[in-house]
Formats: structure tokens, sequence, C-alpha cells
């Protein structure tokens, strides 16, 4: 048994992590590395290093890309599924139009804001023609987009807003902000007078003033 020649007490040994505590840091991990570096400038060697595992260990959790491809999207479903449904219980009962609108934009806003691993991420996958960007639109994005759509349905029955296609209503508002936050928060442009409350208020209200029946 080797002697501790420091002098103070031996160090504890460190805890083991669970499959599912190893698995977890893989994740975070290749979203980190991902979001930094691309898909294709991430190698498993690196991904496995920043985990303190050996690649090995590394294909023990997920055999292939495709399986940490479908483990992102789960992790980032649940991450964003999990915030949508805390900051739904803001909405008043009886939120007006207005109200709605002003609280989607803001929760869309604040995604954007605080984790841009995510965007940058799936724009890496985009820009390489990786899967993980096809299955985050068909998993993440197509639910948002189906509850907006049902919500400008709903309008349209009730006689509020004006006959049109419903997903094209849906992606009017939806495509303005995204851009307004890829401009601001990703790609870093200083826009003047583009702040959050100015987009949520303005943007929203351009909107309504577009989709709302005249009488």
């Amino acid at each position: 048994m080797l002697a501790n020649t420091s002098g103070g007490q031996a160090a504890a040994p460190r805890q083991r992590m669970t499959s599912v505590e190893r698995r977890a840091a893989i994740i975070e991990a290749a979203v980190e590395l991902f979001s930094q570096n691309g898909f294709r400038g991430t190698t498993t060697r690196e991904l496995a290093a920043a985990v303190g595992v050996t690649e090995p260990v590394l294909y023990q959790h997920f055999a292939t890309k495709r399986d940490l491809y479908l483990a992102i999207v789960e992790h980032m479903l649940e991450q964003v599924t999990n915030r949508f449904e805390a900051r739904l219980e803001e909405l008043p009962d009886g939120a007006t139009d207005e109200q709605y609108f002003r609280w989607l934009v803001s929760h869309i806003w604040d995604w954007y804001e605080e984790d841009t691993r995510h965007i940058r991420l799936l724009m890496f996958s985009a820009l390489e023609g990786d899967e993980l960007s096809d299955l985050w639109h068909e998993r993440a994005l197509g639910l948002l987009l189906d509850h907006l759509v049902r919500v400008v349905e709903s309008r349209m029955e009730a006689g509020e807003f004006r006959e049109m296609h419903p997903m094209l209503a849906a992606e009017a508002l939806l495509g303005p902000v995204a851009h307004a936050c890829m401009l601001t928060k990703i790609l870093g442009c200083k826009l003047p007078g583009v702040t959050k409350e100015a987009v949520v208020k303005e943007f929203v209200g351009i909107y309504l003033n577009g989709i709302r029946k005249r009488t």
C-alpha cells in the first residue's frame, strides 16, 4: 500500500458514476462540443475525454451517431417541454389575443437568450447536413407549430381572425421573431431599438393588426 507523503489526509476515492449519470454526462458534453466545433469537427476521442471515459465506454452507451442524436433531441425536447409547460402558468385565465401572443413571443425570445448552445448546435447540424436538425424539427418545432396553428384555427372559427392558411399564419409570427433573435443573440448584431420589450410589443401589434378580421 502506498504511503501518503503529503502530510495530509488521503484524498477520498472518486465516486463512480452510475450508468444513468454517465449517459447524461455524455449528452451534456456532446451538446457543449458540438455547439462549439460542429459535428464533423468533434471526434469521439474528444467527446470521451470530455466525459472522462474511454471510447469503448462511449460506444456502450451510444452505439451509433444516430443514437446520440436521438438522445440529444430527447434531452432538448424534455427541457423545452418542461419550460413551456411551466411558462403556461403565467398566462391568465381567459387571456386576450394580445396577452397570449405577447407571452408566446416573450417565451421564444427567452429560449434563444438562455442557452445559445442549442441554437448553435442546430445551425451546425443544418449546415453540415446532419440528421439532428431534421429530428429536432419533427419532434420539437413541430410541437410549437401545432400548438400555434390550433390557436389560430380556433380564432378563425370564432370569427376573430380572417380566413387564411393557418400554418402560414403561424409562420408569419414565428419567422420575424426567430430572425430578430438570430441577429441579436447568435450573430451579435447591434440593432438600435431591437430589444425584447420592443419585439414583444411591436411584432405582436403588427401581427394582430394584419390577422384580425376587418369589421
